[in-house]
């Protein structure tokens, strides 16, 4: 189990530098110039060249990788020069709101997708299967702002239950959580279906209805746990996505997270902060994975952390 643990740690570490060095160079690839833009247009010659020197992009871009690189190991993620704070202070900031909204929106997911799943796959090829399977295709079909521009109108201007914007209670959460379910929850339901079907055909299937038990203690009770494997694996992958795919649905609904921080932080090309944020991303995406990999032995006695039956 050490071991296997170790070589996850190790994979993990590699994925968080893979995912350091293409954010680096990707957004110092992107047109426009760091010193430029923080002066302003009406900058002379002389003022962005000793700008460019204080922020240290007048260097070769191979010499500033290694320079930042050499910071991160120290735990040295750079200041933001537009908030005048440290990158990851100003990222660690904004983390809870978006931790927040993608658990809440998750939660939806997992409840929402995981019952309509159980529902479709316990009579496959059913009425109410085709009509769950066409209710997740639409739920994945639409788009996310759409989603969200459509439930401000319903439940913020026209019912006036829910507000359209902002954060601080519950309520500001409900709307923005359950536009960014919408996708998830049709992926989670899909997926428990599909398992749920395949795992119906087993042998011990027929053993528990042998036994007695009726359809709801088979599928509950069996069928149900032996089929939460892929999606244990779905959901802590989109757990994960949901952190840095929050960007659109947070600026729909003014929702003070981490995506309005990078959208900003990209136009006024703060380095800093978009570095931080793309770090503390994929640390959280590793440790899900983790988590995930390690919830399987306790889903299905056979799976043993070291890959062994």
């Amino acid at each position: 189990m050490i071991q296997s643990i170790a070589r996850r740690l190790a994979l993990g570490g590699f994925v968080m530098w893979g995912c350091v060095t293409l954010i680096f160079v990707i957004i110092r690839l992107a047109p426009g110039d760091q010193a430029t833009i923080a002066l302003g247009p009406d900058a002379t010659a002389e003022e962005i060249e000793a700008a460019r020197v204080r922020l240290g992009v007048e260097d070769p871009l191979f010499l500033q990788y290694l320079s930042y690189l050499g910071r991160v190991l120290t735990l040295d993620f750079g200041q933001s020069y537009r908030l005048g704070t440290p990158a990851m202070d100003a990222v660690l900031d904004r983390f809870p709101a978006t931790f927040q909204l993608a658990i809440a929106a998750m939660t939806i997911a997992v409840v929402v997708g995981i019952t309509l799943g159980t529902i479709a796959g316990g009579r496959p090829d059913g009425v109410v299967d085709r009509v769950v399977s066409s209710l997740t295709i639409s739920l994945q079909s639409f788009p996310t702002f759409w989603v969200g521009i459509m439930l401000i109108l319903i439940f913020a201007l026209h019912l006036r239950i829910l507000p359209s914007a902002g954060s601080g209670t519950f309520s500001h959460l409900i709307l923005p959580a359950v536009t960014l379910a919408f996708p998830q929850t049709a992926i989670v339901a899909r997926l428990t279906r599909s398992s749920l079907s395949e795992s119906m055909q087993e042998a011990y299937v027929q053993t528990a209805r042998s036994k007695g038990l009726t359809e709801p203690q088979v599928l509950i009770g069996h069928v149900l746990r032996n089929s939460m494997i892929p999606v244990v694996t779905i959901v802590g992958l989109q757990t994960g996505a949901l952190l840095g795919g929050a960007v659109v649905v947070e600026n729909v609904f003014a929702w003070p997270g981490l995506g309005s921080l990078i959208v900003s932080s990209v136009s006024a090309r703060d380095y800093a902060v978009v570095q931080a944020a793309a770090l503390l991303i994929a640390a959280v995406v590793v440790t899900l994975n983790m988590v995930a990999d390690l919830t399987y032995s306790r889903l299905d006695p056979r799976i043993r952390i070291g890959g062994r039956a």
